[in-house]
């Protein structure tokens, strides 16, 4: 069954449903945001959290350090600047640089930042997604399948329609391939170490290095994390930086202020929470799933004989993303890179027994964020199996390709 469901999967095809895609996405989103003023045919801001990074700017720019992480102030501020964001209210958990980051987009209207963010955004994943294609020898003769694949991929739809900052996680991690690739261990810290703007998403790497020993890329992620903090310093005083400590440790009580739509997270803690209606419970499970997925994810990393770089590295994005305590819907554009090199992967070996269910597991990776809504009633996030599932694949490929030269 599943031979015969992925060999439905031909190039055409996915080309086909990827341009479908990508013309109901992107012609709903141009329908809803076609209203005069800033709110769009929903009554939502349009740009939605970009107002949350406006603020901070905004902040940065009047050198409001006091106030990053309060937000009846930042509420105020906002409806002062933004008259038709009045009522509206985020949780302030991003670490004080990233206000500084902002202040040149805080200096335009909230428009025009909102226009110039968007734009940045798209190039850096347009950047990232071709360098990366790039690196996929049995992509090359793919280029229009990939380039409507990427226009279509959900994640992209919902960090433009957010306005969210996760362009720039994607480029930390693209970078960082780049650099291991080119073995530049300290090169690939740096990059992976200005994942401090969302430290969530370094937890697997945090792990996977750490016990791998490589203490020179460990050592460029800690350095590039404290000059981020020492501009902040420089900037604001340690103040913010005390308050953003504090701000992280009440985040287990205020998940329900970061979370509107549980929904729309795509990550193991989110979903034994919506499965499993007792905390205490869910939790648990959670850790032990989590440690399930870092303990696969490290075996892979320590078979660099076997298992080539890319899908490694695919392993190190599934579980960034399953062990991530606070992961959306947007945030998954930081899977892109698997999705193509575990493509590439099967592309190049046709005839190998994992790659009917590979293709499979990738084609539902890639589509079932669309349905990730349908959580509010089934409770079940059907990403989150699928991504297991892929790590598993991968981890027994890896001992199929480490007893190869045995068996030779």
């Amino acid at each position: 069954m599943l031979a015969f469901a992925a060999s439905l999967l031909t190039a055409r095809r996915v080309r086909a449903h990827g341009f479908l895609l990508a013309l109901c996405l992107w012609v709903i989103y141009a329908w809803n945001i076609a209203t005069p003023g800033l709110r769009d045919r929903a009554g939502n801001l349009k740009g939605t959290d970009f107002l949350h990074l406006y603020t901070l700017g905004s902040l940065a720019l009047a050198h409001r350090g006091a106030d990053l992480y309060d937000m009846q102030a930042q509420a105020a501020l906002a409806a002062q600047r933004v008259p038709a964001a009045a009522g509206i209210r985020y949780l302030p958990l991003y670490p004080p640089q990233v206000s500084i980051l902002f202040a040149s987009f805080a200096q335009l209207s909230y428009g025009w930042g909102l226009v110039l963010w968007l734009l940045v955004s798209a190039a850096i994943y347009a950047s990232c997604a071709y360098a990366l294609w790039r690196a996929c020898p049995s992509l090359r003769g793919e280029g229009r399948t990939v380039l409507i694949l990427a226009i279509a991929f959900p994640a992209f739809w919902h960090l433009i329609a957010w306005g969210q900052t996760s362009a720039l996680a994607l480029a930390c991690f693209t970078l960082a391939f780049f650099a291991l690739r080119n073995e530049r261990d300290f090169l690939a810290g740096l990059t992976l170490g200005c994942l401090i703007f969302k430290p969530q998403l370094g937890v697997a790497a945090a792990v996977i290095f750490t016990v791998e020993h490589r203490w020179k890329l460990i050592a460029g992620a800690v350095l590039s994390a404290l000059f981020q903090f020492a501009a902040a310093w420089l900037y604001y005083g340690v103040g913010p930086l005390r308050d953003w400590i504090g701000a992280l440790l009440r985040f287990p009580t205020q998940l329900s202020l970061l979370e509107p739509k549980p929904y729309q997270t795509h990550s193991l803690r989110s979903f034994w929470t919506m499965l499993l209606p007792w905390p205490r419970l869910s939790l648990a499970v959670y850790i032990i799933t989590a440690l399930l997925v870092l303990v696969l994810a490290v075996r892979s990393w320590q078979s660099n004989l076997s298992l080539p770089l890319p899908l490694r590295y695919s392993t190190l994005l599934l579980a960034t993303v399953l062990v991530a305590p606070h992961l959306t819907v947007y945030d998954l554009v930081i899977f892109g890179p698997a999705l193509l090199f575990l493509t590439d992967w099967c592309i190049k070996h046709p005839n190998d027994s994992a790659t009917p269910p590979l293709k499979l597991l990738l084609y539902l990776a890639y589509a079932l964020p669309l349905l990730g809504p349908l959580a509010r009633w089934t409770h079940v996030q059907l990403s989150v199996p699928v991504m297991l599932f892929l790590l598993y694949m991968i981890s027994q490929l890896e001992k199929r390709l480490a007893a190869r030269p045995a068996s030779a």
